[in-house]
């Protein structure tokens, strides 16, 4: 599964682990203003916003998984499995009819901020069509960010839903409401020392640090990632540098990290945090890094030729780059 969160120090920050047992081959991927898309029902678009983001690239095309435009737009696509349920395309003239696989470069192509894309959003349809017959249509939900706050999309039985996102943080089933509700369950932790409020004449005592924060869960369920990412967020105090900013937001995340041999998902089949990233969505840096390395990487879409018409493409640097100090 995925954990995805916001964050903004002097700079807003968005970005997202994944978590899953294999790779499709993920790429940093740069689109820039010209590349074409060829949208399924809403035809080509030969101009938009740049782009850059984590991307399985098919046949030329960007597939992607989380992104951030030049304009300080941020989206990811998390699992919903089970719950995700798409749309019938409407030919009317008054509906958008966008695919699923093309959702993101859909807001980001065209959307300078949350209000715009909830504009945009008012008048689409998401269907299910495939990409391809290799490519089936994943169940997806999906936060959508930029300074000013957050929201979650959800196409469910019932409709496409948008929930504000207070806490600026996604992860996976249920649906958001309750994954929100559930935060009350938690409302009494706290980064400081516990007081004895549970029978004051006893004498019961802090016997440890961190006592504040007891009964903030610690397995890798999709509710309780959403809790811990939530509450480490929300008391992580910021800085001004880009380089603590960064490092900051790598730790949050990190807090959900997930270990191989954790999370079986068949017989010797293992989740695992394949990578995190992290975007400066106000300087259109893509920063990462992987299971197998540790080594913060970074690409910055603003080093490309954002007027071109060609994608640019780096593969994911892996392997640990240890430092040796003697």
């Amino acid at each position: 599964m995925c954990t995805a969160a916001t964050y903004k120090t002097k700079d807003f920050y968005f970005g997202r682990t994944l978590d899953y047992e294999f790779s499709y081959g993920d790429e940093i991927t740069v689109t820039p203003r010209n590349y074409p898309f060829e949208f399924r029902y809403m035809g080509r678009k030969d101009s938009h916003y740049a782009m850059i983001g984590m991307a399985h690239v098919a046949g030329g095309y960007p597939l992607y998984y989380d992104a951030i435009n030049e304009k300080g737009l941020g989206m990811a696509g998390l699992n919903f499995v089970g719950n995700a349920a798409y749309q019938e395309a409407d030919e009317s003239e008054d509906r958008d009819n966008v695919a699923q696989y093309e959702f993101i470069p859909w807001i980001l192509g065209s959307c300078a901020s949350v209000g715009e894309a909830r504009v945009a959003l008012d008048r689409m349809n998401l269907t299910g069509t495939p990409f391809s017959e290799q490519l089936p249509t994943a169940q997806l939900h999906w936060i959508i960010a930029d300074r000013n706050g957050a929201i979650t999309v959800e196409c469910m039985a019932d409709g496409l839903h948008v929930y504000e996102n207070p806490v600026g943080v996604l992860t996976n089933n249920p649906p958001f409401p309750q994954q929100m509700f559930l935060l009350n369950q938690y409302m009494g932790l706290s980064p400081k020392q516990p007081v004895n409020t549970f029978a004051p004449e006893v004498g019961l005592s802090a016997y440890s640090r961190g006592m504040g924060a007891i009964g903030l869960p610690g397995d890798l369920s999709s509710t309780s990632r959403f809790a811990r990412v939530a509450f480490v967020k929300q008391n992580s105090l910021p800085a001004d540098s880009e380089a603590e900013s960064v490092s900051q937001f790598f730790h949050i995340l990190g807090s959900v990290d997930q270990q191989r041999g954790c999370c079986e998902v068949a017989p010797d089949k293992y989740e695992i945090t394949i990578y995190t990233s992290c975007c400066n969505a106000d300087k259109g840096i893509y920063y990462y890094n992987t299971y197998e390395g540790h080594q913060i990487n970074a690409v910055d879409m603003n080093r490309e030729d954002l007027d071109g018409a060609e994608l640019a493409r780096y593969p994911l640097i892996q392997g640990e780059n240890i430092n040796w100090q003697n």
